[in-house]
């Protein structure tokens, strides 16, 4: 039995990786495709700090021309994969939150109070074209000044892989990892496409978050579970509960 890895590449390969650590047979089959998003960053803004809330957003920097005068930014990150990416792409002041962006918004917010980050700095904000939440309104309704760039956006694949298709046909998946809402909706729509909703549907939903998971309930999932916090390690424990009862 194999369980089936959804997220993006390169992101997908880490998770495997984690899976097959624990002697998890997996299946890949990204239904997000990531593009980066031709963006301006002012060379006369004087920014005091930088938000990211995906490691994308990272990638989408990486060719950026004003790169190299962002590096001595402090930089916000929505969680700890996102932080490591920042590290990895050249930022060496990076903090991390708790991996949503409520999370990221108090934690900013906490650096203003403790005089971290200035209230009237301006922050650059790396952002999806499609957000969960509108966090340059949270911010801004908190008095602090961000500049948000449009830097990339997750384009849906619409077919699963045949040996994916095949897989459900034959029962031969054991569980779903979702990491996104859109990850979510593209899953269903490729699933419908591929004309197994119904097997997909029949076999554990592991979700990142309770956002994540609703997408799933309401498309008719009957078995689905949530990670106690948005991390990777979450879900995976997630899993680990799911897979519990197949194997007694």
């Amino acid at each position: 039995m194999a369980v089936l890895v959804t997220r993006p590449e390169p992101d997908n390969e880490t998770t495997a990786a984690a899976l097959r650590a624990k002697g998890i047979e997996v299946l890949l089959s990204p239904v997000l495709r990531f593009e980066a998003v031709a963006f301006e960053i002012d060379p006369d803004a004087r920014y005091g700090a930088v938000v990211v809330t995906s490691a994308n957003a990272l990638r989408a920097l990486a060719d950026h021309p004003a790169r190299a005068s962002l590096l001595k930014l402090a930089v916000f990150a929505v969680g700890e994969h996102t932080a490591e990416a920042a590290r990895q792409a050249g930022f060496q002041d990076v903090v991390a939150a708790g991996g949503d962006a409520i999370a990221l918004r108090d934690l900013i917010m906490k650096s203003v109070r403790a005089k971290v980050l200035a209230k009237d700095a301006t922050i650059l904000y790396l952002a999806a074209t499609d957000r969960a939440r509108d966090l340059a309104g949270d911010l801004g309704e908190r008095g602090l000044h961000v500049v948000m760039a449009t830097s990339y956006r997750m384009v849906p694949v619409m077919n699963l892989s045949r040996e994916v298709c095949d897989a459900f046909a034959s029962h031969r998946i054991s569980a779903v990892l979702h990491y996104s809402r859109r990850s979510a909706r593209a899953f269903l729509d490729a699933v419908r496409v591929g004309g197994v909703e119904i097997s997909a549907l029949a076999v554990p939903q592991c979700c990142i978050s309770g956002t994540v998971a609703s997408i799933l309930r309401d498309a008719g999932a009957p078995h689905v579970v949530v990670a106690t916090a948005p991390a990777e390690n979450a879900v995976l424990e997630a899993l680990g509960c799911a897979l519990q009862p197949l194997s007694r």
